[in-house]
């Protein structure tokens, strides 16, 4: 037998595999959508308007079958999402080695081509791996090696933006790989030009926006609207319009790419958005004047600069621009005011203005301190779990009267 150049990638057995794929223990989904963790519910209505078929939810994510169809309109209609992920592969594994092997066993070539840059991503839960950065570079090497058997050629690395990324979710006795048809992470939406500090992610700033409750046509105040996150994301559900239409997406890279189907389902998106009034019922305001001209500048690349008002002013200074509205918002609850001590004094005072100039509204409050918001002098009708990344928050309803909620009422002079 002719012996094997040191350079050339391992054969392949054709009769054996050290570990068959086999069906996960779970009912079988062909995509996997992950977002914030607390909003899998919301996700879930999305797959389902989006025609996808869902499997179930699991923390941070929602498993799920879908058509090319489905695919596609949930990449570009999703507000909640952060990665859409097709299934390609799932294998038991006992050893490390195995994992090269069933990732080299995947037909890479029949999904993309050689020119396109890829990179792999790993994560794991409870995985028996000495190093997943190890396990990253056998995968790597096993698409690579994949495509110089078949076209003597392997694409290139791109870890910044490959056109395809590749990921493998290890469980302690199995793995499953994915492609990511998303590309960036759904959050970005494609316009935003400039964020603050504290920005949410869009996906949970549209998140807070569908748990409060509001809808189109109410009156909206994010009195400390940094970089105009929540508005932007408003506006966008005022007028229906697909948050991914401003981008591209990792799919149209694949070999199974239908162009046609993909501009008729944009067209489709664009048929159901409203027109842009010349003034929306969605308010924001800053006391940081340079921090406003980033939701400024965010405004205008959306087409929003003249129909939303914006406002430099200490949020204690600011009253009710409507009678009655909601007020959905992300007040400090780290660095941005300074130390505790400071944040402790302005709380009480935030709690009142909210009390004096804003009876009659409903005011939503994210907070990942679980001390700050009592604070307030008020009492949550709600509180809602919630994930800002990797801190646990909640995101707590006031219901506002006029006066203190907890004061008592006066004696009946009868008694």
């Amino acid at each position: 037998m002719k012996p094997q150049s040191p350079n050339s990638p391992p054969r392949r057995s054709k009769t054996s595999h050290p570990v068959r794929p086999e069906r996960e223990a779970l009912p079988p989904a062909s995509h996997f959508a992950t977002c914030p963790r607390g909003l899998e519910a919301l996700l879930e209505t999305e797959l389902a308007t989006a025609g996808a078929q869902v499997v179930r939810q699991v923390p941070a994510g929602v498993l799920f079958m879908a058509d090319a169809a489905a695919e596609m309109r949930v990449n570009l209609n999703s507000r909640i999402a952060t990665r859409i992920l097709r299934k390609v592969g799932y294998t038991r594994y006992r050893k490390e080695e195995h994992i090269y092997r069933a990732a080299l066993d995947l037909p890479w070539p029949e999904w993309f081509d050689v020119t396109k840059t890829i990179a792999v991503k790993v994560g794991a839960q409870n995985a028996p791996l000495k190093s997943l950065n190890f396990i990253t570079l056998k995968i790597k090497d096993a698409i690579c090696d994949r495509f110089r058997e078949e076209t003597r050629e392997r694409p290139s690395v791109d870890t910044d933006a490959p056109d395809v990324p590749v990921y493998a979710f290890f469980t302690p006795d199995a793995v499953t790989f994915y492609l990511d048809t998303s590309g960036e992470p759904l959050f970005k939406r494609g316009f935003k030009r400039e964020a603050s500090a504290a920005s949410l992610k869009e996906n949970l700033a549209a998140g807070l926006l569908m748990l409060s409750g509001w809808e189109p046509g109410m009156p909206l105040l994010d009195p400390m609207c940094g970089a105009g996150t929540i508005l932007l994301e408003a506006a966008d559900m005022a007028l229906n319009r697909a948050p991914g239409r401003g981008r591209h997406f990792a799919f149209e890279h694949y070999r199974d790419f239908d162009a046609s189907l993909w501009k008729r389902i944009k067209a489709e998106a664009q048929a159901r958005e409203k027109p842009l009034p010349a003034q929306l019922p969605i308010f924001g305001a800053d006391q940081d004047r340079w921090v406003l001209d980033k939701a400024r500048n965010n405004l205008d690349a959306a087409g929003y600069a003249d129909a939303i008002e914006l406002k430099v002013s200490d949020v204690l200074d600011l009253k009710a621009p409507t009678p009655v509205g909601v007020i959905v918002t992300n007040p400090p609850y780290g660095e941005r005011l300074g130390e505790a001590e400071d944040l402790a004094a302005w709380y009480p005072l935030l709690g009142d203005w909210l009390k004096k100039h804003f009876a009659g509204w409903e005011a939503w409050i994210i907070s990942g301190d679980p001390l700050l918001p009592k604070l307030l002098g008020l009492k949550a009708s709600r509180r809602i779990p919630l994930f800002n990344g990797p801190i646990e928050t909640r995101f707590l309803q006031y219901k506002l009267i006029a006066g203190s909620m907890r004061e008592k009422k006066p004696a009946d002079p009868s008694i």
